[in-house]
């Protein structure tokens, strides 16, 4: 059982238990003069932070849009958000500024705390701010192409999570730039992640056309070098709109790539998901590209509760940092990315030292970070490879390499930046087929 189910047991299980030991709603205690009450702290917190993922029809276990909803579950609320389990949010303080985030602050948790140790009170009704809303239609308008899977894809009822990838023609008549992404799921009930790629080999028609099921199976990547890679989604996701004057070239005949990573829910069920593309109209005044930073030669040997390995990139030309997307499988614990000007002074990129495969994004940059021509980026990754590891996917530990396989590893992280001319994005690239060892 998977980490993701484990945990959607483990909440159903102490929601019943904490509704059992509470007062029912109807009967909570009455508001004390100043107490915490859920119309005027507690609504605020769950709107922003939680309602997103917590509503009918999406992943989460259970709703949170009501006070009936939220109040028999308070103390699991309280102990949930102290523990920072949720919301889901990985990324530590202080490294990074990222749209979309979602950390609790310390008064919010000590709110939740006090709500479920006085009875989780209702409060004034007239407090209580209205309720978010979530479109139904694409979220920044009508695209400019609507690409879908090409047929359904059927998940077991049970069995192990499984991570399958679907090539979907563009039939661009001729090269785009893209501006704006949003990928929308069919099915949030079994959709856990998907992650969007770009090819322009051929090599992912290939592999689908050797599999005879829709799409093909492929943990960790796509199983493919991307000639690019759009974004991805998960739970509580928005659309992505790259900074004013910032496009993505992608060249005619390119095919895009999904990789959807899917979790039974004890029925079967279907998901036939769509990605939404918009176009810049007049040529950007940047080019994003994407950078992956990684070390391919991975060694963990068994019983390491702490394997370090470590990557870098000196940057040739002036770039805009847009987003990080960290990258490990199961042994993953810890990444940090830092950005180190020539002066010496350090730009934390990102931090998540819990790492979870189950909860990995892109992470937008609210400003893209300026970051001048010979700043070094350097990648440092932690592994645990011990038995003391419950996400271990080897019992007893072994030795694990680079791969794409589920008893593999990765020590990535894509970085996606903004250069201003196509002859500067090719020299970045070549940078990193050099740190890479594949160029002199």
């Amino acid at each position: 059982m998977n980490g993701l189910r484990v945990f959607a047991l483990g909440l159903a299980c102490a929601g019943l238990l904490a509704a059992l030991a509470e007062p029912a709603p109807g009967r909570r205690a009455t508001a004390a003069p100043g107490a915490v009450t859920y119309s005027k702290e507690i609504a605020p917190i769950l709107y922003k932070n939680c309602v997103s993922c917590h509503r009918a029809g999406e992943v989460a276990p259970f709703p949170l849009e009501s006070y009936q909803d939220a109040a028999k579950r308070a103390r699991l609320l309280a102990e949930a958000a102290a523990t920072r389990y949720m919301p889901p949010w990985k990324p530590e303080p202080g490294y990074g500024e990222f749209r979309g985030e979602r950390r609790l602050t310390e008064r919010e948790i000590a709110l939740l705390q006090r709500w479920a140790d006085t009875g989780a009170p209702r409060g004034d009704a007239a407090d209580l701010p209205p309720a978010p809303t979530f479109a139904d239609g694409w979220q920044m308008g009508e695209p400019d192409l609507v690409l879908k899977m090409p047929q359904p894809f059927t998940v077991s009822a049970d069995g192990p999570d499984v991570f399958q990838t679907f090539v979907i023609p563009m039939n661009l008549p001729r090269d785009e730039y893209v501006a704006g992404y949003e990928f929308r799921p069919d099915n949030r009930r079994v959709l856990h992640h998907s992650v969007s790629y770009l090819d322009n080999s051929g090599t992912a028609r290939r592999k689908d056309a050797a599999d005879p099921a829709v799409g093909y199976s492929s943990f960790g990547g796509p199983g493919f070098t991307p000639s690019g890679a759009l974004g991805g989604w998960s739970p509580g996701a928005s659309a992505v709109r790259l900074p004013e004057g910032v496009a993505q070239p992608v060249r005619r005949g390119t095919d895009l790539v999904i990789q959807n990573h899917y979790h039974p829910t004890g029925k079967v069920e279907t998901d036939q998901s769509s990605v939404a593309l918009y176009f810049s109209k007049t040529p950007p005044k940047m080019i994003a590209v994407s950078v992956p930073l990684f070390q391919r030669g991975l060694d963990i040997p068994p019983g390491a509760k702490r394997h370090r390995v470590s990557a870098s990139l000196t940057t040739p030309i002036d770039i805009q940092v847009i987003s990080v997307t960290p990258h490990m499988h199961f042994l993953g614990r810890e990444m940090k990315v830092t950005a180190t000007l020539g002066t010496g002074a350090a730009v934390p990129l990102i931090w998540i030292k819990d790492w979870d495969y189950y909860w990995h994004s892109q992470y937008q940059y609210r400003t893209p970070l300026a970051l001048p021509a010979g700043t070094r980026i350097e990648m440092e990754a932690f592994f645990d490879n011990s038995a003391d590891n419950p996400r271990n996917p080897n019992d007893p530990p072994e030795r694990v390499g680079w791969g794409s396989e589920t008893t593999d590893e990765m020590a990535l992280c894509f970085i996606q930046v903004a250069v201003e001319k196509s002859s500067e994005a090719a020299e970045l690239r070549s940078a990193v087929l050099k740190q890479l060892g594949f160029a002199r």
